[in-house]
């Protein structure tokens, strides 16, 4: 069941208060987005890793891959959208035919393993959609308008992390159907579970931080030092 990963880079990442867009900031010495290229581009399973990136950033993109070193599974960069959903549906307009399963990854995720790849992408082989998530810690509250409605279970709470692995013709009916009905998800199984699809969560890494702020940035440079100098 080949697979192929779409690592979205369309975002602009304004929270970390950087010149550049979040894709192309520097950390240990390589693009954010390189690194998440990377991990895709290690994983087995995966047979072909398509980034998609800004409009205005194609330039940038092919110099930042230029000066890194190559990876053997990299495709033609494809151009992102305004909304999460509209890079994913660019992105998967560009998997070729044959492709069975998608593993949609955030490029601002640049520490995740590719032996926890491995893990979510047999566990969609086996259900047809599967993600990875951790453990909230904390006491969750729901709240509206400033005041608690709610407090789910703590054992049934989880942070859901990418990526997040689905058939192809599950996420693209998932898509159709957000699109039909004007539902922006926060994340792809938000999508999928609104077609009553059941999504398999597979424990990750605490390690697999989303990058947001300057703070997780520096986290993520610790992180890559401590696994051996990663974008070296």
């Amino acid at each position: 069941m080949p697979t192929v990963a779409l690592v979205l880079a369309a975002g602009r990442g304004e929270r970390l208060g950087h010149a550049l867009p979040k894709a192309f900031v520097p950390l240990a010495g390589r693009p954010l987005l390189w690194h998440a290229l990377a991990a895709m581009d290690a994983v087995a399973e995966i047979v072909r890793v398509v980034p998609v990136i800004p409009a205005d950033a194609l330039e940038r993109y092919r110099a930042a891959v230029a000066a890194a070193p190559a990876l053997r599974k990299l495709a033609e960069p494809v151009v992102g959208g305004k909304e999460r959903q509209d890079s994913m549906r660019a992105g998967l307009a560009a998997v070729p035919a044959g492709t069975a399963l998608v593993a949609v990854h955030d490029a601002a995720r640049p520490c995740v393993r590719p032996e926890a790849v491995a893990r979510v992408i047999a566990a969609a082989r086996a259900e047809g959609a599967a993600i990875l998530a951790v453990p909230v810690r904390d006491t969750i509250k729901r709240v509206v308008a400033g005041r608690i409605v709610a407090t789910p279970p703590r054992p049934e709470c989880w942070a859901a992390q990418t990526p997040q692995v689905f058939r192809v013709e599950v996420l693209r009916e998932a898509l159709a159907k957000a699109e039909a009905e004007g539902l922006i998800g926060t994340d792809d199984a938000q999508l999928v579970e609104a077609l009553g699809v059941s999504v398999r969560v597979v424990p990750g890494d605490a390690d697999n931080l989303k990058v947001t702020d300057p703070e997780d940035l520096a986290q993520a440079e610790r992180w890559l030092a401590r696994a051996g100098g990663a974008g070296a």
